[in-house]
């Protein structure tokens, strides 16, 4: 049996989808900004009672990043800006998730999960 993966492991794994992705991103005619990726217990405390988060973020594990897209100078907002690029992180690894699919919508938020 296969000892469970460690989290530095899962957060190097991250990382090179994360690269992975911004590539994609940039070959596909779009620019970007790198949000949020680290987030701190205390962070999450706050957003979660703000109802702009959860208290168990992948954001704490380093696991997860916001990323902001634009396309010929206008910044885009809505989920299905981010729809192509969804697909194409949850392809990279079946531990990822788009943010996108979530009940509440998060398109540009990108994540892996560790368990």
């Amino acid at each position: 049996m296969n000892a469970p993966m460690k989290l530095s492991d899962h957060q190097t794994l991250f990382a090179e989808d994360v690269g992975r992705l911004l590539d994609y991103i940039y070959q596909e005619g779009y620019k970007c900004t790198l949000g949020e990726a680290f987030r701190s217990k205390e962070q999450a405390e706050i957003y979660a009672k703000e109802g702009k988060g959860i208290l168990d973020s992948q954001h704490c594990k380093r696991l997860a990043i916001d990323i902001d897209l634009f396309k010929d100078g206008k910044y885009l907002t809505e989920n299905n800006d981010y729809e192509r690029f969804g697909c194409f992180w949850e392809n990279l690894d079946a531990r990822n998730r788009w943010g996108g699919r979530f009940k509440r919508g998060d398109g540009n938020h990108f994540e892996r999960r560790d368990e």
